[in-house]
């Protein structure tokens, strides 16, 4: 039954393909009879070859007859919020019949929207409608700024102005409203803060450096909304100077003030060392003055004796202060270099005398250590150290006012019992001067040094390996160890307290 059935299935299968084959050959024989006589059947192959290439010849000249016309006119478009998508940008400038294609401009990253992008229209003149209707239009609920794209003039920096205390009420059009006759305006911008107000400063960028210099020449210093607005030249952040006390600057800072000392007041007492461009009092939100302010000369030199001739002085019933008024970067890199400084002259005068104490009770508050290391001299500052919760991290700090004392504390107290645990002193070392003695230890490798299978003996500190417990040990010892790690192990160094001494 096996065989029969084998046999069967073989014929069927041999009957199948046979018929396929009769099929192929079949439409095979059709084709030939479809073709012209006066073909050759040896050019089969050419014809048919032919009609595939006439074919695709004929499909690709309707797709350039049916392509999109290039885009003769490029907008760009910025101050868009975060949530317009592509689908929300071409909709907003549909009513544009040579819209050809729109493009918000993502975060290679994370993929989020950068806030501007671009349209392109092939009409040139549907592009000037499209600035003058869409320009400062609102799109998700926040004011677009519609401009030609042109790299060129932004990225030189070439015609831009930048205006400050301006008046909350001014929002981008009226700004570009109050500049609009000294030249053709490509974009005006308010920068506004989080919640949507003004910061009272933004940019206008005209198509030309000569319209930009007319704005600045006849704009500025000139009130705007009962305020004195400042015009001048945008300067990019990586040409302005930051950190030159010695720089030429106009800009003041005034603090100490009384109250009741208006703007009106503060420029009368200050107008006589020379023309102030702008001067602006700080004030919260109720319109109440927070005790500094910020006024402009127009001569370095008047800045400067104004400086030197009103710094101290009484204004009301309060001393000045006034400064050379400084932004937020040159501020930070001033007080990092000064605190720099201050480590390092710390550093320097308790140079040695910082003990690093471990395996603390967590029972211990500073004033304990304290007391339990004051017997050995004058000590400056004693920590222990905390996570954010206020939990003790089992280790601290005590620092001395001389390098003997230290050594007397290293001496005296290493070992010894402190609230029920063995207490663990060592002099302190920087976070840097530690890195370089381990990564140095780690490269020579000295020999007999012992491997991971050494034991912890109770009651002795022969082994080498320290577990983190430091044990009990004669006082009488001169020993000092100092923690290092090698193959992942925590080490004890053993060497003569004087040979360490003479090292720091």
């Amino acid at each position: 039954k096996f065989l029969t059935l084998t046999f069967t299935t073989h014929h069927s299968l041999s009957l199948f393909l046979s018929l396929h084959i009769l099929i192929l050959l079949s439409l095979h024989i059709l084709i030939l009879l479809s073709l012209p006589s006066s073909i050759p059947v040896t050019d089969l192959q050419l014809q048919l070859s032919q009609r595939i290439n006439a074919t695709f010849l004929f499909r690709s000249t309707m797709t350039d007859s049916q392509k999109v016309p290039a885009a003769t006119a490029s907008l760009f478009v910025g101050e868009l919020h975060s949530d317009v998508t592509t689908d929300q940008l071409y909709a907003a400038f549909s009513e544009f019949k040579s819209l050809v294609s729109v493009h918000i401009c993502k975060d290679s990253a994370t993929g989020k929207s950068l806030c501007y992008g671009y349209v392109n229209l092939t009409s040139r003149q549907e592009a000037i409608s499209a600035i003058e209707l869409k320009n400062n239009s609102l799109l998700n609920g926040k004011a677009i700024r519609v401009m030609w794209s042109s790299c060129d003039v932004r990225k030189s920096g070439k015609g831009n102005v930048f205006v400050k205390n301006l008046a909350e009420s001014i929002d981008n059009v009226g700004l570009h409203d109050l500049f609009q006759e000294y030249g053709n305006i490509l974009s005006s911008k308010i920068v506004m803060s989080e919640d949507g107000k003004s910061k009272g400063f933004g940019y206008i960028q005209f198509d030309s450096e000569e319209s930009a210099n007319d704005a600045i020449q006849k704009m500025n210093g000139s009130t705007v909304r009962d305020k004195q607005i400042y015009v001048g030249k945008f300067i990019r952040k990586s040409e302005r100077s930051y950190g030159d006390s010695d720089a030429q600057y106009t800009n003041l800072y005034v603090k100490n003030l009384d109250p009741h000392v208006t703007e009106a007041l503060l420029k009368e007492k200050f107008s006589s060392f020379g023309k102030i461009i702008s001067l602006a009092i700080a004030k919260d939100e109720k319109g109440l003055s927070k005790g500094f302010g910020f006024m402009n000369y127009e001569n370095p030199d008047d800045a400067r004796r104004a400086t030197e001739a009103m710094n101290g002085s009484q204004f009301g019933s309060k001393n000045l202060y006034v400064a050379r008024a400084q932004k937020k970067v040159e501020r930070e890199k001033i007080l990092q270099q000064w605190f720099v400084e201050r480590c390092m002259e710390k550093n320097m005068k308790y140079k040695g005398s910082n003990i690093y104490v471990k395996n603390i009770n967590d029972s211990v508050s500073d004033e304990k250590l304290r007391g339990q290391f004051s017997a050995c001299g004058t000590i400056t500052s004693a920590k222990v150290m905390r996570d954010d919760k206020g939990k003790s991290k089992g280790f601290g700090f005590v620092c001395f006012s001389t390098l003997d004392e230290a050594v007397k504390a290293v001496n005296s107290f290493h070992g010894r019992m402190f609230h029920g645990k063995p207490l663990y002193v060592a002099f302190a070392q920087r976070k840097d001067v530690r890195q370089g003695l381990l990564q140095l230890q780690h490269t020579q490798k000295p020999s007999g040094l012992a491997g991971p299978s050494a034991a912890v003996t109770p009651g002795a500190l022969s082994p080498i390996i320290h577990t983190g417990v430091v044990y009990h040990h004669p006082m009488g010892s001169t020993t000092f160890y100092q923690r290092t790690h090698v193959s992942g192990q925590e080490v004890l160094h053993s060497d003569s307290i004087s040979a360490k001494v003479s090292v720091i």
